[in-house]
């Protein structure tokens, strides 16, 4: 990997600072909130809200240093084009699960089922929707945010987005059941949400886009990375085998959700995404994904 040709190694070595303070910041406010949270709240509660205040506060730090602005600047503007791109991004995902699971259904290999052991209550649907939101809202604030951006701005667009995405299906690697399939494919979601920044320069629309597949799922009763969440009192009971089920991993380490995936690249490059102003990007005329008509160009 190698900075703009622009930047020295002074400029190097300082990009390189940022992005360990940044990931120095989370890690130690994870450290101080973890225990206490896990305390009040038990297990889900505690990680989910550990997760989101450690990005949230990393963020923050980092942009009062460095830029001397607030959380909103790393694309969290509450704007009419924030709610579309949040839209926008919730209808991918929850369209990309829906056809993951419902071609099973319709063709016979899998049936929906009600589960005696989880039955369903509006306490328990609100609860876990907000669990849900909030665990993926905090992870990407934490991939997508200052770290992200700053190396997206000074090294470039594909060569932060591709290793951010590995990072991210790395870190998934110590779930329930994971496999080489789902790690995979955990890959291509993570560069499938860094894209969604570039082509948003908000971070609404890869929360809309985690959040509406995290959240569908459950709606279908199979898991989540390996997490059995459930939203509606139903199961899925499968008769085809663990590459199109997903086994207990769920969708995710499924040969469909590699082919969806594709789906929803398409649908980010061609859906009327609204470029949001930014405070830390400002993307070099020569990087090809900002060529105006390149197929993966933001402005397309």
């Amino acid at each position: 990997m190698r900075v703009q040709t622009q930047a020295g190694r002074g400029d190097a070595f300082h990009l390189a600072v940022k992005v360990l303070v940044y990931v120095s910041f989370y890690f130690a406010a994870v450290y101080v909130l973890g225990r206490l949270l896990y305390w009040l709240g038990g297990y889900l509660v505690g990680i989910t809200a550990t997760g989101l205040l450690a990005a949230a506060l990393s963020n923050s730090l980092c942009l009062r240093i460095y830029v001397q602005r607030g959380i909103a600047a790393i694309g969290l503007q509450g704007d009419k084009a924030a709610l579309v791109n949040l839209g926008f991004g919730c209808l991918g995902g929850m369209g990309a699960a829906a056809l993951v699971l419902t071609g099973p259904l319709l063709l016979h290999t899998a049936t929906l089922e009600r589960d005696p052991g989880s039955p369903a209550s509006i306490s328990s649907f609100f609860f876990v929707s907000v669990l849900l939101l909030f665990g993926s809202a905090g992870e990407e604030l934490l991939f997508r945010g200052f770290g992200f951006q700053v190396l997206l701005r000074d090294v470039g667009s594909w060569t932060t987005i591709l290793p951010v995405g590995v990072i991210f299906a790395v870190l998934h690697a110590g779930n329930p059941s994971s496999n080489w399939l789902g790690l995979a494919n955990t890959a291509g979601f993570g560069i499938l949400f860094g894209y969604a920044f570039l082509r948003s320069h908000d971070i609404w629309l890869p929360i809309g886009l985690h959040f509406g597949w995290n959240f569908t799922l459950p709606l279908f009763g199979v898991n989540v990375s390996g997490l059995t969440m459930r939203l509606t009192g139903f199961t899925m009971r499968w008769s085809a085998g663990t590459l199109w089920s997903g086994g207990e991993y769920g969708p995710e380490a499924s040969i469909p959700a590699t082919a969806v995936l594709l789906v929803l690249f398409v649908y980010l490059w061609k859906a009327p995404i609204r470029r949001q102003p930014s405070a830390l990007l400002d993307p070099p005329a020569s990087d090809v994904t900002c060529v105006p008509g390149h197929p993966f160009s933001p402005s397309s």
